[in-house]
Parts: structure tokens; sequence; C-alpha cells
């Protein structure tokens, strides 16, 4: 990638910043790969903010950081288009509707002791969301995967991933062997060690933590570990926070935690929104605002340190080369957590049926997916009816 493409766009205003990620925090349903999938679609494909080929390099590095991946794509985008004061305003925009509406269905829980009726949402959401999804995997796989030895790896990810493999050791092994196909058509360098840095910083990072009673800073600081330490998708989340708060410290029941991950799941936004819902269990409205803060602060603090870095990576060969591994690694990520949306997905006729009508409307009219989202809700809810 040319590093002038930073220049080839003009700045935005914050305005724009806020309306574009508060439109997105309200409509991206379905996790990482559709959050990432619909930024695409309205950043790159609509608004052209970026080019593609910097937007999958910012995407990448998000995969090198801890953190909710897609929170943090949302921060460097910000940041790329209204400098440090849209880094913090489109975190915010894309975090907030889903906190408003987490701590909503968290006092309906506790109020009325069971979460609002959300499968048929779902069922009409996912359908259509698969769409989305498939759409932006195909354009980001035309410009990632532009050699063989790119799609070779994306290929050996994806068999990896499906085999149930640590997704940071993929990224890892992904970013090091295109670094060293690199290097035996060339000569040897260290750099290549780049790629081997974050399984070496998740090791590193995860500590045991003594047993607390429940306090706010005890709350407070548990989630900032988190986001802290916690690689890959929200859904690597359910197994930290078991450890922890219902195992270790009996803050809560084994149900709970799982209806306040459904609830992460079904509210648009970031999946790491369940962190509102169990700071609002363990310490009403006081710790449902220092849950969320504490999980999502470690993200903008990596984004504005890892940032300025990507273009310099990309100046360098070697580093080059392991960002293209790390690039075609995640889109393979993103394919197999795609299969598996899929299967929960498509569960009868009417969900082909919903799938195929979104998919028609995107390529052949390019409808907006927000407005798609909105579609398949209205539709799931009608059938409900």
């Amino acid at each position: 990638m040319d590093s002038t493409h930073s220049h080839d766009v003009p700045r935005g205003s914050l305005g724009e910043v806020a309306r574009v990620f508060l439109r997105l925090g309200l409509t991206s349903f379905g996790g990482p790969a559709a959050h990432i999938a619909m930024m695409e679609d309205e950043l790159v494909r609509r608004r052209r903010w970026l080019p593609r080929e910097e937007f999958l390099d910012l995407l990448g590095a998000t995969h090198l950081i801890p953190g909710p991946n897609s929170t943090e794509l949302a921060i460097h985008l910000g940041h790329r288009r209204a400098g440090w004061p849209g880094l913090l305003v489109a975190g915010a925009c894309f975090i907030f509707p889903a906190m408003l509406l987490t701590l909503a269905a968290a006092w309906a829980y506790v109020r009325f002791g069971a979460l609002p009726q959300a499968g048929a949402l779902l069922y009409g959401v996912k359908p259509v969301i698969l769409a989305v999804v498939l759409q932006a995997l195909w354009g980001l796989g035309k410009t990632a995967l532009t050699t063989r030895p790119r799609a070779a790896v994306a290929v050996g990810a994806a068999v990896a991933s499906a085999l149930g493999a640590n997704e940071l050791l993929i990224l890892a092994m992904a970013g090091a062997s295109l670094a060293a196909w690199l290097h035996l058509r060339s000569e040897p360098s260290p750099t290549s060690m780049l790629a081997l840095a974050p399984v070496a910083l998740h090791g590193a990072a995860v500590s045991a933590t003594a047993s607390v009673p429940v306090s706010l800073g005890g709350l407070f600081l548990f989630f900032l570990k988190v986001g802290s330490v916690l690689f890959g998708s929200g859904y690597v989340l359910l197994a930290f926070l078991r450890a922890d708060l219902v195992d270790r410290w009996g803050w809560l029941t084994e149900a709970q935690l799982l209806d306040a991950v459904a609830v992460g799941q079904f509210t648009p936004g970031p999946v790491f929104t369940t962190a509102t819902f169990i700071g609002y269990l363990v310490g009403g409205t006081p710790g449902a605002g220092l849950a969320t803060l504490g999980i999502f602060l470690p993200a903008f603090v990596f984004v504005a340190l890892s940032g300025p870095l990507v273009p310099r990576l990309r100046r360098s060969r070697t580093a080059g080369a392991v960002l293209d591994g790390v690039n075609a690694a995640s889109l393979a990520l993103m394919a197999v957590v795609t299969w598996q949306l899929g299967r929960t997905a498509l569960v009868d006729g009417w969900t082909v049926v919903l799938a195929a009508i979104g998919a028609l409307l995107l390529l052949r009219w390019r409808v907006n997916s927000a407005w798609l989202v909105l579609g398949g809700a209205a539709a799931g809810l009608l059938r409900a009816w």
C-alpha cells in the first residue's frame, strides 16, 4: 500500500463521524464479522473514506492488539477520518447505543426476572446479516488474496480455525509464513518475529486474580483486566467471565452469565456490552457504567498507541508481508465465523428466502445494510405475530 493514501481523502467533520457511528452502533447486529462488513459497506464502498487496502490494514492491526476487534476498527476509522477527536467520538458513538439498550435490558431483567423475547427479532436479522457479511468477504478477499501465497495462507488459516486452533496462533503463523516466503526469495531478516509478538504478549498478560468481595472498584478493575488481555472475538469472553465471576467469586450464577451473553448477542453493536449487563446486576447503574468503561478503555489506548505504526509497518517489506499474512488470516477467521452463522441463521425456507432477498438487494441495488437489518427485524417480528 502506498503511504500517500492518508492524504488522498479529505478530513471529515466530527459531526459526520458521530452520525455514521451512532447509526452503525444502532443497526450492527450479528457480532464482529457483521460489524466489520457493515463498516466496509458504509465507509469504503459508499462514502469512500479510505481505500479497501487501507481498511484491510487497519482490520489486520486490530487483530494484533487485545480487545474487541470491531470496536477497535471503529476507533481506527474515526482517527483516520477526523484525527484524535475522531478517535474518541467514533468509539464512543459505536458503543453508546448498545450500552443504553443493554442497560434497559438489564433493568427489565432485574425488574421482571426474565429477558424480553428476542428470538423473533434475531430470526429475521441473522439471514440478512449473512448476506451483508458474504458480500464484504467477497470484496475484501479480492483485495487481500491477490497472490497464491496469500490465498494459501488464508486456506490454511480457515482449516486451522475450523479444527479449533487458537486464533492468535493462527494469525502469528500466517504473518510469519508470508514473511518467511518473502525472505526465501530475498534475504533473511529478524523482523518476521513481529508476527509472534501477539502470542508472547498473550502468554505474559493473563494472570491469576485473588478472591475479592463485590465492590465497584473491584468490578472496574476486573473488566479493565479483561479488556486489556482478551484477544479474539466476544465469544472468547464467555470463558473469561465464567472462570472469575461464577466459579471463583460467585458474583453471578451460571444462568445470569448466559443471559448476560445472550443480551450482548441480540443487542446491536459490540458483544462486549455484556459487561454493562453484568455491571448492572452486580452494582446497579454505577456498576454498569464502571464495567463498560473498564472493558472498553484499553481499546482506545491500544488503538492510539498502535495506529501510527500501521503506515510504517506497510513501508517495511518484511513487516508488510507479516501484515499481509495477518490480513489473509483475519479474512479466513471471518469466513469460518460466517459459516457458523449460516448454520444458525438458515433454519428453514423463510430464512433462506430472506438471505436471498438480502443478497439481491445488496448486489443489484446496493441497498444500505442498515435498512436491510431493519427490514429483516421487521420480517422476523411479522412472522412471529
